[in-house]
């Protein structure tokens, strides 16, 4: 068991530094470890807390570099997403569902890689769609993170803008998730309080460790970091399918 709380810890903390890097990650990571021990549902949900702790943190330690016009056009539509995969989140491990958002991840991500993504620019007036699609993910599968910062790389903002939007757009999306899980698996979180609370501790460690690497990093080199996340992440979904 120890050891067991040992890895929670590491891979949490890896998740909170990947995500002050690429502004997602934590439900990416966190989600299939805890769904080893438990239903897709129930680790979504448990996900959610330390999800939503870091992100605060995170936002908190970025939120000078928000730009709002972002988050009005593609935030709020997020969040109608994010309540409405909630409501829908008895479906998550729908093969057919996760195979949708891998293909979207492998093509975002691909495209990054081989910057294709910057002549494949999102229309302005297309943004609420974006938002609303990240949003529909994150509350049906916990991966909203790889879906929103593929539509957000077509704003082509700096690595603090990108990460700063990211992280808004996510808290968001926790603020409106987060009370749906919590109504319908309540009382399967409680008896999870202490791996939640480890959970809750790595990605704070690793939040607050990684904030001073996104500094220093060449915003090429961000980028490229950005889209080997997402085209990792939509392998991973395509395998798990």
């Amino acid at each position: 068991m120890i050891v067991e709380y040992l890895v929670l810890f590491v891979v949490a903390a890896l998740a909170g530094g990947i995500a002050s890097l690429s502004g997602f990650g934590i439900g990416s990571l966190l989600t299939p470890l805890l769904a080893l021990r438990m239903d897709l549902q129930l680790a979504v949900a448990a996900v959610s807390i330390p999800h939503f702790l870091a992100t605060a943190v995170r936002f908190f330690l970025l939120r000078r570099h928000l730009r709002r016009e972002i988050l009005l056009s593609f935030g709020i539509w997020s969040a109608l997403g994010g309540i409405s995969g909630a409501l829908l989140h008895n479906i998550a491990g729908s093969p057919l569902l996760i195979k949708i958002l891998a293909t979207l991840l492998v093509f975002a991500g691909g495209s990054g890689m081989l910057s294709l993504s910057e002549k494949l620019k999102i229309p302005a007036k297309l943004s609420w769609l974006a938002g609303l699609l990240s949003g529909l993910f994150g509350g049906l599968v916990g991966n909203q993170g790889g879906i929103r910062a593929a539509a957000l790389m077509s704003f082509d903002l700096p690595r603090h803008e990108f990460v700063a939007a990211a992280t808004a757009v996510g808290l968001i999306v926790d603020l409106a998730r987060m009370p749906v899980y919590l109504a319908w698996r309540s009382a399967d979180l409680v008896p999870l309080s202490l791996p939640i609370l480890i959970a809750c501790a790595g990605v704070l460690v690793g939040t607050w460790l990684g904030k001073p690497v996104l500094g220093q990093l060449p915003e090429k080199t961000f980028r490229q970091i950005v889209s080997f996340t997402i085209l990792s992440l939509g392998i991973w979904l395509f395998i798990r399918a």
